[in-house]
């Protein structure tokens, strides 16, 4: 049975995930204030704390990491000088740098048991086109998601380390319906070629596959899931 360490698991893409894991008889040790681990990605030390305790959950070994939890607040330009450097810190903490100490504990792990593991990125479509303009952090800390899953590809295929990233547009949580109504939904969604967002399922499709199907040769993919809204 594989294992796996899933954070933001609680709700929206990570609930879908969680369950498509579930159903394809994987170990899920999730995240999140709802369910599973309870961490604060705004602290410093809650990633290895993270990793320590679903590393005790399952056994000493974790197969698959998939980083998932994520934050998206606006931080509005003109705002005060010290509010938008916090807001700017907060956004890069809980979504590029937990992450990134989740994937360090992940590959040092694998080094030392001498096996192979997947790393699988949920990025955004923001990574490659950019966000609104209350957004240069989010956009910031997704594309630096990416560049963080191509060099551990790079780095790490040799030793049986894979790493994946998948880059969402709009998708049907909670959070994206409320900033869909914000924007004026029809607006966003004739930018969408498809003609909607996507469904947590079908980000959760994706994730569970390059967690556990994909061909070693597809290290370092980034998989689009946004309805042809950007294509590269």
């Amino acid at each position: 049975m594989t294992n796996v360490l899933l954070t933001g698991s609680s709700r929206g893409i990570g609930a879908a995930i969680a369950s498509a894991l579930t159903a394809a008889d994987s170990n899920v040790v999730g995240h999140g204030t709802a369910s599973g681990i309870p961490a604060d990605f705004a602290d410093p030390a809650a990633p290895d704390r993270l990793w320590q305790a679903a590393l005790d959950q399952l056994g000493g070994r974790i197969d698959v990491l998939i980083n998932n939890a994520g934050v998206f607040e606006a931080n509005p330009l003109d705002g005060d000088d010290d509010a938008w450097l916090a807001g700017w810190e907060r956004t890069m903490q809980v979504n590029l740098t937990a992450s990134a100490i989740l994937c360090r504990r992940a590959v040092k792990h694998w080094q030392q048991r001498g096996c192979g593991g997947r790393i699988v990125n949920v990025a955004s479509r923001a990574a490659y086109r950019g966000d609104s303009p209350a957004h240069w952090h989010y956009a910031a800390s997704k594309a630096g998601m990416v560049a963080m899953t191509k060099t551990i590809a790079r780095g790490y295929a040799g030793q049986g380390i894979l790493a994946f990233a998948i880059c969402p547009g709009f998708t049907m949580t909670g959070m994206a319906e409320d900033y869909l109504e914000s924007r004026g939904g029809d607006k966003l969604l004739a930018d969408i070629p498809l003609g909607r967002v996507a469904m947590p399922e079908e980000v959760a499709e994706t994730a569970r596959w390059l967690a556990l199907d994909a061909p070693a040769s597809m290290t370092g993919a980034v998989l689009d899931v946004n309805g042809a809204s950007y294509v590269r």
